[in-house]
Formats: C-alpha cells, sequence, structure tokens
C-alpha cells in the first residue's frame, strides 16, 4: 500500500510545476524565486526549505519540465500510433503541430530554452544536457531500426529549430506554414510508410 505524499513533497512538487512553466514562457533569467513562489501562492521564505539556491531550483525545474514534456509526447504518440502513424510519424506530427506552436508554457524545454542553456551555471547545463539526450534518445526509439547513424540527432535538431522558427514568426498562418513545411520534408526523407 503507498503512502499519501507528505505536505512537503506536495509543496515541493507545485513549486516545481510553476517553475517548469514559468521557465518555458520567460526564459532562466525571466525566473526569480520570490515570483515562482507568489505564484505557487507560497511566501518567500519557505523557499530554502525545499532547495538550495535558485540554480538547484532550475536544474530540478528543468528535469521536470522534460518529464512533463515526455509524458504529453508519449500519450500523444499513443494516440496517433493507435490510428495507424509510424512511430516516427506521430512524434512528427506532434512535435510540429499547431498546439506545439503555441503552447510555449507546457511544451518541450529544449526549444524553449537551447539558446540560454550554455550560459547557465553547471548544474542547470548538466540538467540541459540530459534534457538533449531525452530528446535525440526519444527520436532514435521512433526511427526504423535501419535508419543511418545521426538520424536521430540531425532529425531532434530539425524539430527544435522549425519550432524555435515558427515561433519567432508567431502563432498565425507563417508559423503555422513554416512547421508543416518541416512535417513534410522530414516525413518524406524519413518515414517509412505503413505496409498495407
Amino acid at each position: 500500500m503507498e503512502t499519501a505524499p507528505s505536505r512537503k513533497a506536495l509543496t515541493h512538487e507545485r513549486i516545481l510545476d510553476t517553475a517548469a512553466r514559468a521557465i518555458r514562457r520567460a526564459g532562466f533569467h525571466g525566473v526569480g524565486v520570490a515570483d515562482i513562489m507568489k505564484e505557487a501562492g507560497l511566501t518567500h521564505g519557505g523557499f530554502y526549505a525545499h532547495f538550495a539556491s535558485r540554480d538547484a531550483l532550475l536544474a530540478e525545474a528543468l528535469e521536470h519540465a522534460g518529464q512533463q514534456s515526455a509524458s504529453r509526447i508519449a500519450k500523444g504518440n499513443a494516440l496517433r500510433q493507435a490510428h495507424g502513424a509510424s512511430p516516427l510519424r506521430a512524434l512528427v506530427e506532434g512535435y510540429l503541430s499547431d498546439r506545439h506552436l503555441s503552447g510555449t508554457e507546457n511544451g518541450c524545454a529544449v526549444a524553449a530554452l537551447a539558446s540560454e542553456m550554455p550560459r547557465q551555471a553547471p548544474e542547470v547545463r548538466a540538467a540541459a544536457t540530459e534534457r538533449v539526450r531525452n530528446l535525440v534518445a526519444l527520436v532514435q526509439r521512433s526511427l526504423p531500426a535501419h535508419a543511418e547513424t545521426g538520424s536521430a540527432s540531425a532529425i531532434a535538431s530539425q524539430l527544435v529549430g522549425a519550432l524555435q522558427l515558427a515561433r519567432a514568426l508567431g502563432d498565425n498562418a507563417e508559423g503555422r506554414a513554416l512547421l508543416a513545411t518541416n512535417r513534410r520534408a522530414l516525413l518524406a526523407q524519413h518515414d517509412v510508410p505503413a505496409a498495407g
């Protein structure tokens, strides 16, 4: 029998949920401890009962954001595959979707934060590196067994770059067209049609 999480554990989770959304929405530098605690409905003074530093919060929030994204991607992929999509098609169509274009706050942390990752403290960079590796591994698992070596990292790079450029253009016809072009290009080059 599982025991219910403690109040401290629930509060910690609430802070992480808030911080994970905030870093994707505003970037690492747009996240202040006081703002996170306020948004989580807590006082600033309680922060150090949960985290040793702001960087510790950012690293854990980045990991949390990655877990949330992976869970959403897995659910979407399973639904698309249940409707006949290959694993790669399911991933590409979900990642480069109009919904992900507008879903910065709940979307992929790598796409939201990639340009900021190299300038962070070592513990945040380590968490960021793990997020990138996990994205490449997800793509690798979606590829057919005979895929070329290096294809996963190239596809992951195109997914992230296309989403970033589309977001730069905006949640509009131009941004959606950029996503659609990249979906078609990736699938034409890498997807294996389902056996009929």
